[in-house]
């Protein structure tokens, strides 16, 4: 109990501790108030676009770096990442690297929970996610791919909650690769939705304009008609 409260520590002040120079270093460069102009907005997009232009190569690559990072160590979660990634590298290659770069850091945090954090998952996890313990047995990967397709459990947790099991690595890695795909998908499009809306507007465009463009309404629509058919899977998969 007392190793299980000193890592559980060490992690808390190391998150901290790395959000709180995140923080200051983006705040040193950026004020809050270019932050949420539209202005600031529409001229950084410019810069990206071409930035991307000129090296796609390396922007992607830069993006793929962070997004790794955010997932692990920062623990950040898809959507955030998913929309920037649309905003900055666009639908496809966007979709690419965002799916790849989820996908590695989630694979490092779930490395990390298996040497560090398994004790305290099972702890407190395991009576409640016994019941997939069994399937996990039957086809690891198959099963854990239906677990990281229908999700319903938030992304930091769903990274760590396999250790119960002792799935493979790769199957780890593959199975998130391909079970994310889709809402990722979505999240991205909705993200370069947002560019082009940007491209084609000098001031800032109204509610209506955003909700009813549609690069934005329909992966919107996708994006729920998705949860719903996730939301059905799911009461199948957890199902004593």
């Amino acid at each position: 109990m007392e190793k299980s409260k000193k890592i559980k520590l060490f992690i808390g002040l190391s998150y901290l501790t790395l959000l709180i120079i995140f923080l200051f270093l983006f705040f040193s460069k950026f004020s809050l108030q270019e932050l949420t102009s539209y202005e600031f907005i529409k001229e950084n997009r410019l810069y990206f676009l071409e930035l991307k232009s000129s090296n796609l190569f390396l922007v992607s690559t830069v993006f793929l770096f962070l997004t790794i990072l955010w997932v692990f160590p920062l623990l950040g979660f898809g959507s955030p990442i998913a929309l920037l990634g649309g905003f900055i590298l666009g639908k496809w290659t966007g979709t690419i690297v965002v799916v790849l770069g989820l996908s590695i850091g989630a694979t490092f945090l779930y490395i990390f929970g298996n040497y560090f954090l398994k004790d305290i998952i099972k702890e407190k996890f395991l009576n409640r996610f016994e019941t997939l313990e069994i399937k996990f047995k039957n086809s690891e990967f198959i099963y854990l791919l239906i677990y990281r397709f229908i999700g319903g459990v938030p992304w930091q947790l769903s990274c760590l909650l396999p250790t119960l099991f002792n799935v493979k690595i790769s199957n780890f890695f593959y199975a998130t690769f391909v079970g994310i795909i889709p809402q990722i998908f979505l999240a991205v499009s909705i993200g370069d939705g947002l560019e082009k809306i940007i491209e084609e507007n000098v001031e800032v465009p109204g509610f209506a304009d955003i909700i009813l463009s549609p690069n934005i309404y329909i992966p919107i629509l996708a994006f729920f008609s998705l949860v719903l058919l996730t939301i059905f899977l799911r009461k199948l998969f957890y199902k004593n």
